[in-house]
């Protein structure tokens, strides 16, 4: 694992060089982009260059790991890292790997999002949310519960569940796209087969996240500019 040292005050570059060995694919225009997302707050110096604390490159390193091996966006790495509450809750979402997360119910699910019946209800029509059914009730997973909360938001904008069709039609599309390079791999019955194919996977899904997140804000910044 890549560590600080004991030096205090790192640059942007040195930052980016000791995380290569375990994210090879970090970059300075990745570091840089966290800092614009509000992730990281460098210190500067009066010319403008940054200079990175030792909590600096440990908060750096977590949100690697939290998009590298649990694909959190970053409204919820935000929160991972500001709430303590949120900080105690342990993740394991692994890939194939249904794993260990809370199943809650549809009350549940809307308290903790903070959205209406309705709302839930909607998102689960048009395929945003995706429960299960277990003993005459609905039930959600952790992920659903994230996808509501930020489906929420959005409502309050005035984006309903209709509009976002759009978003989870993209992922799907993206989705496909990896899959059609991992599944031979993925259904191989050699388990050394099938788990390199579950880290490229993880590899591809990162990149492709990487990759949507530097075109949106692109975007973005272009209607900023208009």
């Amino acid at each position: 694992m890549a560590t600080a040292s004991k030096r205090r005050l790192l640059t942007i570059g040195t930052v980016c060089g000791m995380l290569k060995q375990e994210f090879p694919d970090i970059s300075i225009s990745k570091i840089r982009y966290l800092e614009d997302q509000g992730l990281l707050a460098p210190r500067r110096t009066e010319g403008g260059y940054r200079l990175f604390s030792d909590d600096d490159f440990e908060r750096l390193e977590t949100i690697l790991r939290l998009q590298r091996d649990e694909f959190l966006p970053l409204r919820v790495i935000r929160q991972e890292l500001s709430s303590p509450a949120t900080k105690e809750r342990r993740r394991k979402r692994a890939l194939g790997v249904p794993g260990d997360e809370e199943d809650v119910d549809l009350a549940d699910l809307c308290e903790r999002a903070a959205i209406s019946g309705r709302l839930a209800r909607e998102l689960e029509d048009f395929g945003l949310i995706q429960g299960r059914s277990e003993g005459g009730e609905r039930l959600y997973g952790e992920l659903d519960v994230d996808i509501a909360a930020a489906c929420g938001q959005l409502d309050r904008f005035g984006i309903d569940p209709r509009h976002l069709r759009t978003f989870r039609t993209a992922a799907d599309r993206e989705a496909g796209l990896i899959e059609a390079i991992v599944a031979p791999a993925l259904r191989a019955r050699s388990p050394e087969r099938r788990q390199g194919g579950l880290e490229d996977l993880e590899l591809l899904g990162a990149h492709a996240q990487e990759l949507m997140q530097l075109l949106f804000l692109r975007a973005l910044r272009r209607l900023a500019s208009t």
